[in-house]
């Protein structure tokens, strides 16, 4: 038996780069910012940040371009992937991502959480725009359940 599952929450930060392929699909690519502190052998606080790379396809890389922005906190689920390449100088580089399957917004407008409520974008007409269904922003007693992602 294999797992490739990797679950981060942290801050976007840079606004999600929306791109076609040649045959239409869209892709979208962002980082995430997730923090580690903790308290050295002396009391002092140290504090770790860790750059992760995301990307995302189809309709959940649309969701993503459309309300995600900098700055942003978000729950991401997904695989890892490693690709790698030979540059113009000759040097093998290496690139690891998280592929997203799952993305939950964890801040709403003005940067104060959903807890629970439909995320509209601020929209008020009868559209047939889609509205997304945000779970509660879990604490950090509760687990993260699968029925409480919406995509």
């Amino acid at each position: 038996m294999n797992l490739n599952k990797a679950m981060i929450i942290g801050n976007l930060t840079r606004d999600p780069e929306l791109r076609n392929t040649p045959s239409g699909q869209s892709v979208v690519s962002f980082s995430v910012a997730t923090n580690l502190i903790w308290t050295d052998q002396s009391g002092q606080q140290q504090k770790k940040t860790e750059f992760h790379n995301i990307v995302a396809w189809r309709k959940l890389a649309d969701i993503c371009a459309k309300y995600l922005k900098k700055g942003a906190k978000v729950y991401i689920e997904g695989r890892l992937q490693t690709t790698d390449w030979t540059g113009q100088d000759s040097v093998k580089r290496y690139r690891t991502e998280i592929v997203a399957d799952n993305m939950i917004m964890l801040d709403g407008r003005g940067g104060s959480p959903l807890g629970g409520g439909n995320y509209d974008n601020g929209k008020t007409n009868n559209s047939e725009e889609a509205v997304i269904e945000v779970p509660e922003e879990p604490s950090g007693d509760e687990e993260i359940r699968v029925e409480n992602i919406p995509f």
